[in-house]
């Protein structure tokens, strides 16, 4: 089986329990295909660089899938026919990232650090 990294963006103006709840729904395709979800991230309501269906804003959900390109196929043509979901990206990957997200490592970075570096 193959690792995959998926990214999905859904509509602002749902809440995070339905987000939850789709991420959820996209758990049980991918293991009914015969896959594993490894790691599901909420990365919670984001602002978008551009408008996306007249949205300015959108749920971000990263899931870490070990699975069968049969599966990711199936998620996909399931997510085409999804009218909450904006945007989403699979990437097929070597193995998976295991430090924390990029998030997480800001939110514990000690008051007056900053990831840019000063020229």
């Amino acid at each position: 089986m193959a690792l995959y990294e998926h990214l999905l963006i859904a509509r602002q103006d749902i809440s995070a329990q339905q987000v939850d709840a789709l991420a959820t729904h996209l758990k049980t395709i991918v293991e009914g295909e015969g896959g594993k979800v490894e790691k599901q991230e909420y990365w919670g309501l984001r602002g978008l660089a551009y408008r996306i269906k007249k949205n300015r804003k959108g749920h971000y959900v990263l899931l870490n899938i070990n699975a069968p390109s049969g599966a990711v196929t199936e998620l996909e043509r399931q997510l085409k026919i999804n009218e909450d979901v904006l945007r989403y990206l699979t990437v097929k990957v070597d193995a998976f990232d295991t430090s924390p997200s990029k998030r997480g490592r800001d939110e514990n970075k000690p008051e007056g650090e900053t990831t840019e570096e000063s020229a």
